[in-house]
Protein backbone atom coordinates (compact mmCIF):
# COMPACT_ATOMS: atom_id res chain seq x y z
CA UNK A 1 0.00 0.00 0.00
CA UNK A 2 1.08 3.58 -0.66
CA UNK A 3 -0.43 6.96 0.15
CA UNK A 4 -0.51 9.56 -2.64
CA UNK A 5 -1.46 13.24 -2.47
CA UNK A 6 -3.91 15.15 -4.64
CA UNK A 7 -3.04 18.85 -4.82
CA UNK A 8 -4.86 22.02 -5.83
CA UNK A 9 -4.29 22.22 -9.61
CA UNK A 10 -3.36 25.25 -11.72
CA UNK A 11 -6.65 26.15 -13.42
CA UNK A 12 -5.47 29.10 -15.46
CA UNK A 13 -2.67 31.55 -15.97
CA UNK A 14 -2.28 34.03 -13.09
CA UNK A 15 -4.53 31.80 -10.92
CA UNK A 16 -2.77 31.26 -7.59
CA UNK A 17 -5.51 29.67 -5.50
CA UNK A 18 -8.84 27.88 -5.64
CA UNK A 19 -11.83 27.26 -3.37
CA UNK A 20 -13.25 23.79 -2.71
CA UNK A 21 -16.95 24.32 -3.42
CA UNK A 22 -18.16 20.73 -3.25
CA UNK A 23 -16.63 17.34 -2.48
CA UNK A 24 -17.88 14.58 -4.78
CA UNK A 25 -16.32 11.76 -2.71
CA UNK A 26 -16.03 10.80 0.96
CA UNK A 27 -13.37 9.06 3.04
CA UNK A 28 -13.42 5.35 2.25
CA UNK A 29 -14.80 5.75 -1.28
CA UNK A 30 -13.06 3.77 -4.01
CA UNK A 31 -12.16 5.88 -7.05
CA UNK A 32 -10.64 5.19 -10.44
CA UNK A 33 -8.09 7.31 -12.21
CA UNK A 34 -9.75 10.35 -13.84
CA UNK A 35 -12.84 10.13 -11.59
CA UNK A 36 -13.88 13.63 -10.39
CA UNK A 37 -13.05 14.22 -6.73
CA UNK A 38 -14.17 17.77 -6.03
CA UNK A 39 -15.53 20.93 -7.63
CA UNK A 40 -13.16 23.90 -7.41
CA UNK A 41 -13.85 27.58 -8.03
CA UNK A 42 -11.33 30.27 -8.96
CA UNK A 43 -11.75 33.87 -10.06
CA UNK A 44 -11.65 32.63 -13.66
CA UNK A 45 -13.48 29.33 -13.90
CA UNK A 46 -15.27 26.48 -12.10
CA UNK A 47 -13.84 22.99 -12.72
CA UNK A 48 -13.71 19.45 -11.39
CA UNK A 49 -10.48 18.03 -9.97
CA UNK A 50 -9.93 14.47 -11.28
CA UNK A 51 -8.03 11.74 -9.48
CA UNK A 52 -4.49 11.03 -10.60
CA UNK A 53 -4.72 7.48 -9.20
CA UNK A 54 -7.03 4.53 -8.66
CA UNK A 55 -7.51 3.72 -4.99
CA UNK A 56 -9.43 4.54 -1.81
CA UNK A 57 -9.89 8.04 -0.37
CA UNK A 58 -7.79 8.03 2.79
CA UNK A 59 -8.20 11.60 4.10
CA UNK A 60 -9.98 14.78 3.01
CA UNK A 61 -7.74 17.62 4.14
CA UNK A 62 -9.52 20.70 2.76
CA UNK A 63 -13.12 21.21 3.84
CA UNK A 64 -15.76 22.70 1.56
CA UNK A 65 -15.41 26.47 1.40
CA UNK A 66 -11.66 26.33 2.09
CA UNK A 67 -9.41 28.40 -0.19
CA UNK A 68 -5.98 26.92 -0.89
CA UNK A 69 -2.96 27.98 -2.90
CA UNK A 70 -2.09 26.08 -6.05
CA UNK A 71 -0.02 23.05 -5.05
CA UNK A 72 -1.52 22.64 -1.58
CA UNK A 73 -2.79 19.15 -0.66
CA UNK A 74 -6.58 18.72 -0.79
CA UNK A 75 -6.81 14.98 -0.06
CA UNK A 76 -4.86 11.71 0.04
CA UNK A 77 -5.51 8.39 -1.69
CA UNK A 78 -4.38 4.92 -0.65
CA UNK A 79 -3.29 2.89 -3.65
CA UNK A 80 -2.04 -0.65 -4.12
CA UNK A 81 1.36 -1.76 -5.45
CA UNK A 82 3.71 0.59 -7.25
CA UNK A 83 1.08 2.48 -9.21
CA UNK A 84 2.37 5.79 -7.93
CA UNK A 85 5.75 5.28 -9.60
CA UNK A 86 4.29 4.96 -13.06
CA UNK A 87 1.46 7.44 -12.78
CA UNK A 88 1.61 10.83 -14.48
CA UNK A 89 -0.34 13.90 -13.38
CA UNK A 90 -3.90 14.03 -14.68
CA UNK A 91 -4.84 17.08 -16.70
CA UNK A 92 -7.74 19.28 -15.61
CA UNK A 93 -9.55 20.38 -18.75
CA UNK A 94 -6.26 20.48 -20.69
CA UNK A 95 -4.48 22.43 -17.96
CA UNK A 96 -1.64 20.51 -16.30
CA UNK A 97 -1.49 20.32 -12.54
CA UNK A 98 1.49 22.48 -11.73
CA UNK A 99 2.34 23.38 -8.11
CA UNK A 100 3.55 26.95 -7.84
CA UNK A 101 5.73 26.07 -4.91
CA UNK A 102 8.70 23.73 -5.25
CA UNK A 103 9.92 21.46 -2.45
CA UNK A 104 13.04 23.59 -2.10
CA UNK A 105 10.90 26.70 -1.66
CA UNK A 106 8.77 24.98 0.98
CA UNK A 107 11.85 23.84 2.91
CA UNK A 108 13.30 27.31 2.74
CA UNK A 109 10.10 28.81 4.12
CA UNK A 110 9.94 26.29 6.95
CA UNK A 111 13.51 27.18 7.89
CA UNK A 112 12.54 30.85 7.89
CA UNK A 113 9.58 30.14 10.20
CA UNK A 114 8.99 27.09 12.38
CA UNK A 115 5.40 28.17 13.05
CA UNK A 116 4.06 29.81 9.91
CA UNK A 117 3.60 28.33 6.45
CA UNK A 118 2.69 30.29 3.34
CA UNK A 119 3.25 30.37 -0.40
CA UNK A 120 5.55 32.75 -2.32
CA UNK A 121 2.46 34.64 -3.54
CA UNK A 122 1.33 35.23 0.07
CA UNK A 123 4.83 36.30 1.07
CA UNK A 124 4.91 38.82 -1.78
CA UNK A 125 1.53 40.29 -0.82
CA UNK A 126 2.68 40.56 2.81
CA UNK A 127 5.86 42.37 1.80
CA UNK A 128 3.93 44.78 -0.42
CA UNK A 129 1.67 45.71 2.51
CA UNK A 130 4.24 45.55 5.32
CA UNK A 131 2.42 42.70 7.07
CA UNK A 132 4.28 40.73 9.75
CA UNK A 133 3.36 37.12 8.89
CA UNK A 134 4.55 35.91 12.30
CA UNK A 135 1.53 37.70 13.79
CA UNK A 136 -1.07 36.33 11.35
CA UNK A 137 -3.28 33.36 12.24
CA UNK A 138 -3.64 31.19 9.14
CA UNK A 139 -6.99 29.61 8.24
CA UNK A 140 -5.57 27.15 5.71
CA UNK A 141 -4.77 23.49 6.18
CA UNK A 142 -2.32 22.99 9.06
CA UNK A 143 -2.51 26.69 9.97
CA UNK A 144 -1.22 27.77 6.57
CA UNK A 145 -1.58 31.50 5.85
CA UNK A 146 -3.62 32.12 2.69
CA UNK A 147 -4.15 35.15 0.49
CA UNK A 148 -7.69 35.33 1.87
CA UNK A 149 -6.29 35.83 5.39
CA UNK A 150 -4.18 38.78 4.26
CA UNK A 151 -6.99 40.37 2.23
CA UNK A 152 -9.24 40.27 5.32
CA UNK A 153 -6.57 42.10 7.32
CA UNK A 154 -6.04 44.66 4.56
CA UNK A 155 -9.81 45.26 4.33
CA UNK A 156 -10.06 45.80 8.07
CA UNK A 157 -7.14 48.21 8.24
CA UNK A 158 -5.75 46.26 11.21
CA UNK A 159 -2.45 45.28 9.62
CA UNK A 160 -0.03 43.65 12.10
CA UNK A 161 3.37 45.37 12.09
CA UNK A 162 6.60 44.07 13.52
CA UNK A 163 6.65 44.54 17.30
CA UNK A 164 2.87 44.88 17.62
CA UNK A 165 1.93 41.41 18.82
CA UNK A 166 -1.50 39.93 18.17
CA UNK A 167 -3.00 37.58 20.71
CA UNK A 168 -3.32 34.03 19.41
CA UNK A 169 -6.99 33.82 20.35
CA UNK A 170 -7.91 37.32 19.18
CA UNK A 171 -10.83 37.37 16.69
CA UNK A 172 -9.97 38.28 13.11
CA UNK A 173 -11.33 41.52 11.67
CA UNK A 174 -14.31 40.76 9.47
CA UNK A 175 -15.17 43.96 7.62
CA UNK A 176 -13.99 47.41 6.66
CA UNK A 177 -14.57 49.94 9.47
CA UNK A 178 -16.86 52.38 7.65
CA UNK A 179 -19.72 54.08 9.43
CA UNK A 180 -23.03 53.13 7.83
CA UNK A 181 -26.67 53.22 8.95
CA UNK A 182 -27.79 49.96 10.50
CA UNK A 183 -24.25 48.85 11.31
CA UNK A 184 -23.06 48.31 14.87
CA UNK A 185 -19.57 49.80 15.36
CA UNK A 186 -16.68 48.42 17.42
CA UNK A 187 -13.09 49.54 17.78
CA UNK A 188 -11.66 46.81 15.54
CA UNK A 189 -14.35 45.78 13.08
CA UNK A 190 -17.95 46.25 11.96
CA UNK A 191 -20.74 43.72 12.30
CA UNK A 192 -24.01 44.06 10.38
CA UNK A 193 -26.93 44.07 12.81
CA UNK A 194 -30.17 42.28 12.03
CA UNK A 195 -33.73 42.92 13.13
CA UNK A 196 -36.83 40.73 12.81
CA UNK A 197 -37.77 40.44 9.15
CA UNK A 198 -34.21 40.72 7.83
CA UNK A 199 -33.04 37.88 5.59
CA UNK A 200 -29.54 36.49 5.96
CA UNK A 201 -28.15 35.21 2.65
CA UNK A 202 -25.10 32.94 2.89
CA UNK A 203 -22.16 33.97 0.72
CA UNK A 204 -21.68 31.40 -2.04
CA UNK A 205 -18.25 30.14 -3.00
CA UNK A 206 -18.50 31.90 -6.37
CA UNK A 207 -19.34 35.22 -4.70
CA UNK A 208 -16.43 34.82 -2.29
CA UNK A 209 -14.02 34.27 -5.16
CA UNK A 210 -15.36 37.28 -7.09
CA UNK A 211 -15.15 39.45 -3.96
CA UNK A 212 -11.56 38.42 -3.23
CA UNK A 213 -10.47 39.15 -6.80
CA UNK A 214 -12.16 42.56 -6.78
CA UNK A 215 -10.52 43.48 -3.47
CA UNK A 216 -7.14 42.41 -4.81
CA UNK A 217 -7.56 44.48 -7.98
CA UNK A 218 -8.70 47.62 -6.14
CA UNK A 219 -5.98 47.25 -3.52
CA UNK A 220 -3.05 46.52 -5.82
CA UNK A 221 -3.88 48.66 -8.87
CA UNK A 222 -4.18 52.46 -8.49
CA UNK A 223 -7.34 53.02 -10.51
CA UNK A 224 -7.80 56.14 -12.63
CA UNK A 225 -10.90 56.88 -14.71
CA UNK A 226 -11.75 58.65 -17.97
CA UNK A 227 -14.90 59.00 -20.08
CA UNK A 228 -15.68 60.17 -23.62
CA UNK A 229 -18.97 60.76 -25.42
CA UNK A 230 -19.40 59.12 -28.80
CA UNK A 231 -21.96 60.15 -31.44
CA UNK A 232 -23.17 56.72 -32.54
CA UNK A 233 -25.94 57.94 -34.84
CA UNK A 234 -24.34 56.58 -38.02
CA UNK A 235 -23.54 53.28 -36.28
CA UNK A 236 -27.13 52.89 -35.10
CA UNK A 237 -28.52 53.59 -38.57
CA UNK A 238 -26.10 51.18 -40.26
CA UNK A 239 -26.63 48.33 -37.82
CA UNK A 240 -30.42 48.71 -37.86
CA UNK A 241 -30.42 48.62 -41.67
CA UNK A 242 -28.63 45.24 -41.83
CA UNK A 243 -29.69 43.39 -38.66
CA UNK A 244 -32.74 41.59 -40.08
CA UNK A 245 -30.99 40.31 -43.22
CA UNK A 246 -27.96 39.34 -41.14
CA UNK A 247 -30.07 37.30 -38.71
CA UNK A 248 -31.78 35.45 -41.58
CA UNK A 249 -28.47 34.72 -43.31
CA UNK A 250 -26.22 33.88 -40.32
CA UNK A 251 -28.68 32.61 -37.73
CA UNK A 252 -27.54 34.90 -34.90
CA UNK A 253 -27.79 38.60 -34.06
CA UNK A 254 -25.32 41.30 -35.00
CA UNK A 255 -25.32 43.51 -31.92
CA UNK A 256 -23.98 47.00 -31.31
CA UNK A 257 -21.50 45.44 -28.91
CA UNK A 258 -19.74 43.63 -31.78
CA UNK A 259 -18.96 47.00 -33.40
CA UNK A 260 -17.56 48.34 -30.12
CA UNK A 261 -15.37 45.27 -29.58
CA UNK A 262 -13.98 45.56 -33.12
CA UNK A 263 -13.23 49.27 -32.64
CA UNK A 264 -11.40 48.56 -29.37
CA UNK A 265 -9.35 45.79 -30.99
CA UNK A 266 -8.34 48.09 -33.83
CA UNK A 267 -7.36 50.89 -31.44
CA UNK A 268 -5.35 48.51 -29.23
CA UNK A 269 -3.27 47.60 -32.27
CA UNK A 270 -2.42 51.27 -32.71
CA UNK A 271 -1.85 51.87 -28.97
CA UNK A 272 -0.17 48.67 -27.70
CA UNK A 273 0.74 50.36 -24.39
CA UNK A 274 -2.88 49.81 -23.34
CA UNK A 275 -2.57 46.09 -24.07
CA UNK A 276 -0.17 45.56 -21.16
CA UNK A 277 0.09 44.07 -17.69
CA UNK A 278 1.92 45.02 -14.49
CA UNK A 279 4.42 42.35 -13.45
CA UNK A 280 6.19 43.73 -10.38
CA UNK A 281 9.58 44.87 -11.65
CA UNK A 282 8.45 45.19 -15.28
CA UNK A 283 5.52 45.90 -17.57
CA UNK A 284 4.61 43.19 -20.07
CA UNK A 285 3.24 44.51 -23.36
CA UNK A 286 1.21 41.66 -24.86
CA UNK A 287 1.59 40.72 -28.51
CA UNK A 288 -1.83 39.13 -28.89
CA UNK A 289 -5.01 41.18 -28.58
CA UNK A 290 -7.39 38.93 -26.65
CA UNK A 291 -10.49 40.72 -25.42
CA UNK A 292 -12.27 39.57 -22.27
CA UNK A 293 -16.02 40.16 -22.23
CA UNK A 294 -18.13 40.02 -19.08
CA UNK A 295 -21.10 37.61 -19.10
CA UNK A 296 -23.36 37.45 -16.05
CA UNK A 297 -25.58 34.65 -14.76
CA UNK A 298 -28.04 34.90 -11.88
CA UNK A 299 -25.33 34.64 -9.20
CA UNK A 300 -21.97 34.73 -10.99
CA UNK A 301 -19.88 36.74 -13.40
CA UNK A 302 -17.67 35.05 -15.99
CA UNK A 303 -15.15 36.68 -18.30
CA UNK A 304 -14.59 34.56 -21.44
CA UNK A 305 -12.07 35.70 -24.03
CA UNK A 306 -12.29 36.52 -27.75
CA UNK A 307 -8.85 35.44 -28.99
CA UNK A 308 -7.03 37.50 -31.66
CA UNK A 309 -9.92 39.95 -31.83
CA UNK A 310 -7.94 42.30 -34.09
CA UNK A 311 -7.83 39.61 -36.77
CA UNK A 312 -11.58 38.93 -36.74
CA UNK A 313 -14.34 40.63 -38.70
CA UNK A 314 -17.36 42.21 -37.05
CA UNK A 315 -19.32 39.14 -38.12
CA UNK A 316 -16.73 36.83 -36.52
CA UNK A 317 -16.78 38.82 -33.30
CA UNK A 318 -20.59 38.75 -33.20
CA UNK A 319 -20.52 34.97 -33.61
CA UNK A 320 -17.98 34.53 -30.78
CA UNK A 321 -19.94 36.78 -28.45
CA UNK A 322 -23.04 34.65 -29.07
CA UNK A 323 -21.17 31.33 -28.65
CA UNK A 324 -19.34 32.37 -25.47
CA UNK A 325 -22.49 33.77 -23.88
CA UNK A 326 -24.33 30.50 -24.64
CA UNK A 327 -21.47 28.49 -23.10
CA UNK A 328 -21.67 30.53 -19.90
CA UNK A 329 -25.42 30.15 -19.57
CA UNK A 330 -25.37 26.41 -20.29
CA UNK A 331 -22.41 25.68 -18.01
CA UNK A 332 -20.16 24.56 -20.89
CA UNK A 333 -17.44 27.20 -20.52
CA UNK A 334 -13.96 25.66 -20.32
CA UNK A 335 -10.75 26.98 -18.75
CA UNK A 336 -9.36 27.58 -22.25
CA UNK A 337 -12.31 29.92 -22.97
CA UNK A 338 -11.18 32.04 -19.99
CA UNK A 339 -7.44 32.13 -20.71
CA UNK A 340 -5.21 34.80 -22.14
CA UNK A 341 -7.32 37.95 -21.86
CA UNK A 342 -5.31 41.17 -22.29
CA UNK A 343 -8.06 43.84 -22.08
CA UNK A 344 -11.69 43.75 -20.93
CA UNK A 345 -14.72 45.26 -22.67
CA UNK A 346 -17.85 45.28 -20.51
CA UNK A 347 -21.31 45.82 -21.99
CA UNK A 348 -22.83 47.66 -19.02
CA UNK A 349 -25.22 49.41 -21.40
CA UNK A 350 -27.26 46.20 -21.60
CA UNK A 351 -28.58 47.09 -18.12
CA UNK A 352 -29.42 50.68 -19.08
CA UNK A 353 -26.35 52.15 -17.39
CA UNK A 354 -25.14 55.49 -18.79
CA UNK A 355 -22.01 55.98 -16.65
CA UNK A 356 -19.97 53.55 -14.54
CA UNK A 357 -16.47 52.87 -13.28
CA UNK A 358 -15.37 49.28 -13.72
CA UNK A 359 -12.85 47.44 -11.53
CA UNK A 360 -9.89 46.27 -13.60
CA UNK A 361 -9.74 42.54 -14.38
CA UNK A 362 -6.42 41.61 -12.71
CA UNK A 363 -3.69 41.45 -14.03
CA UNK A 364 -4.83 43.49 -17.04
CA UNK A 365 -4.13 47.24 -17.17
CA UNK A 366 -7.56 48.56 -18.15
CA UNK A 367 -11.27 47.88 -18.61
CA UNK A 368 -13.72 49.72 -20.89
CA UNK A 369 -17.39 50.06 -19.99
CA UNK A 370 -19.69 50.47 -23.01
CA UNK A 371 -22.80 52.25 -21.75
CA UNK A 372 -26.30 52.33 -23.20
CA UNK A 373 -27.00 54.36 -26.36
CA UNK A 374 -29.43 57.20 -25.63
CA UNK A 375 -31.02 59.89 -27.78
CA UNK A 376 -29.93 63.39 -26.76
CA UNK A 377 -30.16 66.91 -28.18
CA UNK A 378 -26.73 67.93 -29.44
CA UNK A 379 -25.41 71.25 -30.73
CA UNK A 380 -23.94 70.56 -34.18
CA UNK A 381 -20.98 72.32 -35.80
CA UNK A 382 -23.33 74.63 -37.71
CA UNK A 383 -24.92 75.75 -34.45
CA UNK A 384 -28.14 73.85 -35.04
CA UNK A 385 -29.57 71.46 -32.44
CA UNK A 386 -30.23 67.89 -33.53
CA UNK A 387 -31.30 64.68 -31.79
CA UNK A 388 -28.39 62.22 -31.94
CA UNK A 389 -27.63 58.74 -30.58
CA UNK A 390 -24.97 59.21 -27.88
CA UNK A 391 -23.03 56.58 -25.94
CA UNK A 392 -20.52 57.03 -23.11
CA UNK A 393 -17.32 54.99 -23.04
CA UNK A 394 -15.91 54.79 -19.50
CA UNK A 395 -12.39 53.48 -18.99
CA UNK A 396 -10.68 52.45 -15.75
CA UNK A 397 -6.91 52.15 -15.98
CA UNK A 398 -4.01 50.96 -13.85
CA UNK A 399 -2.00 54.15 -13.44
CA UNK A 400 1.17 52.15 -12.81
CA UNK A 401 1.00 50.97 -16.43
CA UNK A 402 -0.86 53.66 -18.36
CA UNK A 403 -0.70 57.44 -18.21
CA UNK A 404 -3.66 59.71 -18.89
CA UNK A 405 -2.16 60.97 -22.16
CA UNK A 406 -2.07 57.51 -23.75
CA UNK A 407 -5.50 56.68 -22.38
CA UNK A 408 -6.94 59.89 -23.82
CA UNK A 409 -5.47 59.20 -27.24
CA UNK A 410 -6.71 55.63 -27.18
CA UNK A 411 -10.27 56.67 -26.32
CA UNK A 412 -10.17 59.41 -28.96
CA UNK A 413 -9.21 56.81 -31.56
CA UNK A 414 -12.03 54.45 -30.50
CA UNK A 415 -14.42 57.41 -30.72
CA UNK A 416 -13.16 58.28 -34.20
CA UNK A 417 -13.61 54.72 -35.47
CA UNK A 418 -17.16 54.44 -34.14
CA UNK A 419 -18.29 57.85 -35.36
CA UNK A 420 -17.14 57.00 -38.90
CA UNK A 421 -19.03 53.71 -39.19
CA UNK A 422 -21.16 53.68 -42.33
CA UNK A 423 -22.33 51.44 -45.14
CA UNK A 424 -19.68 52.90 -47.43
CA UNK A 425 -16.67 52.60 -45.06
CA UNK A 426 -17.45 49.63 -42.81
CA UNK A 427 -17.67 45.99 -43.79
CA UNK A 428 -18.98 43.41 -41.36
CA UNK A 429 -17.46 40.53 -43.37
Amino acid sequence: MAIEQIKMPQLGESVTEGTISNWLVSVGDKVNKYDPLAEVMTDKVNAEVPSSFSGVIKEIIAEEGTTLDVGEIICTIEIEGEEAVSETPVEVNSESIEPVETQAQSEKQEVQSNKKRYSPAVLRLAQENDIDLEQVNGSGAGGRITRKDLLQLIESGSIPKTGAAIQEDAPKPTAVPILQPGIEQTHTHTTASTVPGDIEIPISGVRKVIAANMVRSKHEAPHAWMMVEVDATNLVEYRNSIKDDFKKKEGYNITFFAFFVKAVAQALKEFPQINSMWAGEKIIQKKDINLSIAVATEDSLFVPVIKAADEKTIKGIAREITELANKVRTGKLTPDDMQGGTFTVNNTGSFGSVQSMGIINHPQAAILQVETIVKRPVVMNNGMIAVRDIVNLCMSLDHRVIDGLICGRFLARVKEILENVSKETTSIY
